[in-house]
């Protein structure tokens, strides 16, 4: 949990939050969440509710800038955030998770160096959600031989990604 205590002691970092139309209003509250919890946000849109706006639009912009290192960890949001979530790992380097329970939340981080969470605006009420992200981000990756082992097996799928069905 981001209390004031440690606000006052940790550098705020960088983070991207965008959504769809489907998780625009979590958005919005988690933003200004954020926000009021001392943290750099940067929006990745939509700013403005257009029902017929596009999860990729707004989500892989966010996910290039976690993958580049611009944007340090990210939260996508569409309805249900599967979507938020299958686009987002359409990225080389990203390591997005729907996430809808706290365990998750903090052992994806620390096991996975998960670096981009996907909630559902319309599956997660906003104090889960602002729950899950405070744990996401408290959250610090291991470093453990097993999980940079696995974790380099995935970079590897990503270097040999191919369209071609065996």
């Amino acid at each position: 949990m981001i209390s004031s205590r440690s606000r006052a002691k940790a550098k705020p970092i960088l983070l991207g939050i965008a959504a769809d139309h489907g998780g625009f209003e979590l958005k919005q509250y988690l933003f200004g969440m954020l926000r009021a919890a001392g943290q750099n946000v940067k929006d990745f849109g939509d700013r403005k509710r257009h029902p017929k706006d596009d999860y990729p639009d707004f989500v892989v912009p966010l996910a290039r800038a976690v993958a580049c290192g611009q944007i340090h960890r990210g939260v996508a949001i569409c309805g249900s955030g599967v979507g938020a979530s299958i686009a987002a790992n359409k990225v080389a380097g990203v390591r997005a998770c729907l996430i809808h329970e706290a365990f998750s939340a903090h052992q994806g981080v620390e096991d996975d160096n998960l670096n981009l969470i996907c909630l559902g605006g319309l599956v997660v009420g906003h104090a889960t959600a602002w729950e899950l992200v405070q744990i996401f981000l408290a959250a610090r990756f291991s470093g453990a031989e097993r999980h940079l082992r696995r974790l380099s097996k995935v970079a590897e799928l990503e270097r040999n990604a191919s369209n071609e069905i065996p």
